[in-house]
């Protein structure tokens, strides 16, 4: 099986490193950060993770990171996803099945990048790629060009493939957990202080117990179906289903609390050195 480095290029992208370290040393045998600028801990936890970085001043073009890649260990399969907004975890399996087609140079431009009927005639100087995957044969001819240059002036032995970029989905914004709403701050502070049980579970067993013997005297008190009877037994019925629902949310609450907790001990543990 021929091995594979997984380059993650990018910058600021401190709070989404660790997930990304974790799935690409899940199928690669090498990862490696190309940092652009970042102001945030992105290289300091590198460090922390034992992962090599190479910075550079501003972003790197496709045949500049080609020739960099040359500088390092040679790997059959080099795989550079540029980490953007635009990026999910979830993309990755299919940048992993890419890399194990016949394809020595295959391109994916970003989204928003201006290209032309062929994005393959498209200067590596106006070019914005998501993801990147190169043969050890793409990587050497591609290290040879030009900024000025395109993927048409690769020799014509070589199979590439660049393809257009995705259109781009409009999503509305929508605030944070902490700043939507009063409800929303208290909401966290719930699941931040652990007290879901205390606020929802003692509360609502009370009402269902109630609830649930208060209908008891229901069955036994009211003989014949009247505005009275009908009234005092939707009153028992709703207080009932509020102290079950209240269990519930008390419930989930806690453990949504604890995997919170969980998954922080992950992340420290992940960076501790």
């Amino acid at each position: 099986m021929s091995r594979r480095r997984i380059i993650l290029l990018g910058k600021d992208i401190e709070i989404r490193f660790v997930s990304l370290v974790k799935k690409a040393e899940d199928v690669c045998e090498e990862v490696v950060l190309f940092d652009y600028g970042s102001e945030d801990g992105t290289v300091e936890l590198a460090e922390k993770l034992s992962i090599s970085s190479i910075q550079f001043d501003n972003r790197p073009l496709a045949n500049e990171i080609a020739k960099k890649i040359c500088e390092l260990e040679m790997f059959e399969k080099n795989i550079i996803i540029h980490i953007t907004s635009s990026f999910r975890l979830k993309d990755l399996p299919m940048l992993i099945n890419r890399s194990n087609e016949d394809w020595d140079v295959h391109m994916s431009l970003l989204s928003g990048t201006l290209v032309i009927d062929d994005p393959i005639n498209v200067p590596f100087s106006d070019v914005q790629f998501q993801h990147l995957c190169l043969s050890s044969k793409g990587l050497h001819s591609l290290s040879e060009l030009e900024s000025a240059q395109s993927s048409q002036d690769l020799p014509g032995h070589l199979s590439v493939r660049v393809l257009h970029p995705n259109p781009a989905t409009e999503i509305n914004q929508r605030q944070s957990l902490t700043s939507a709403s009063r409800f929303a701050q208290w909401f966290y502070w719930v699941i931040h202080t652990r007290h879901p049980l205390l606020l929802f579970g003692i509360p609502g067993f009370v009402l269902f117990f109630v609830g649930y013997q208060l209908s008891g005297d229901v069955l036994d008190s009211f003989n014949e179906l009247n505005k009275t009877s009908l009234g005092f037994t939707l009153a028992v019925v709703a207080v009932t289903l509020i102290g079950l629902f209240a269990m519930m949310v008390g419930l989930i609450l806690y453990i949504m609390g604890k995997q919170v907790k969980q998954f922080k001990a992950q992340y420290e543990d992940a960076t501790s050195d």
